[in-house]
């Protein structure tokens, strides 16, 4: 691993993760059953969307920066009211530019990145199959513009997503919990970027 234990770079305090990916990386499945998994409150990113951001992303609008800025607040508002009151917490959010990562890490040291990389193909096969969810799989491509992976000097624990949600959370509960996270386990993820 590049970055630090996760002990030595939180002095053994259980911080928040933030799991980050594209729509349709499983990002509220391995969020929610990684939270039940520590024991940790749990919100998705998309809790944080108001009314309007809702309904344009249904109707095929993708977001612009501006867009995003008070969702970006709302999330980190959220992070610090985690943080202060000492309770251990998971949240899912796409953060596709790294201007967004920074703007939700930035300032809190105690915040784990875990990142769920695919294939954009797979992703794309993920979007297509989805029921009832408001974003459409038409605004894949807009994600894949605005994407940027995750550098390793954000220290991030990329997973890949071609096997199953239970065996991606059992990989990252170890390195997630306060007094573990030194090594990496057999097929988990790593503090690395994924080739292209």
């Amino acid at each position: 691993m590049s970055g630090p234990p996760a002990d030595e770079t939180h002095g053994g305090a259980a911080g928040p993760a933030l799991v980050v990916g594209m729509a349709g990386s499983g990002k509220t499945t391995v969020g929610r059953l990684l939270a039940e998994r520590l024991g940790w409150i749990y919100r998705d990113a998309d809790d944080f969307h108001s009314p309007d951001a809702r309904a344009g992303m249904a109707a095929g609008r993708a977001l612009t920066d501006i867009d995003r800025g008070p969702w970006l607040d709302a999330i980190a508002a959220w992070l610090d009211h985690a943080i202060a009151t000492g309770r251990p917490a998971v949240v899912s959010c796409s953060a596709l530019k790294r201007a967004y990562r920074d703007r939700l890490l930035r300032g809190r040291p105690e915040v784990r990145l875990v990142y769920l990389h695919g294939t954009p193909e797979l992703i794309a096969a993920r979007l297509a199959a989805r029921q009832g969810h408001f974003f459409p799989a038409g605004l894949l491509e807009s994600q894949l513009a605005d994407f940027e992976e995750p550098e390793p000097d954000e220290h991030p624990l990329v997973v890949e997503i071609d096997q199953p949600p239970e065996a991606i959370v059992a990989a990252l509960v170890p390195l997630l919990r306060p007094s573990t996270g030194s090594g990496r386990p057999e097929g988990g993820p790593r503090n690395s970027r994924p080739p292209g």
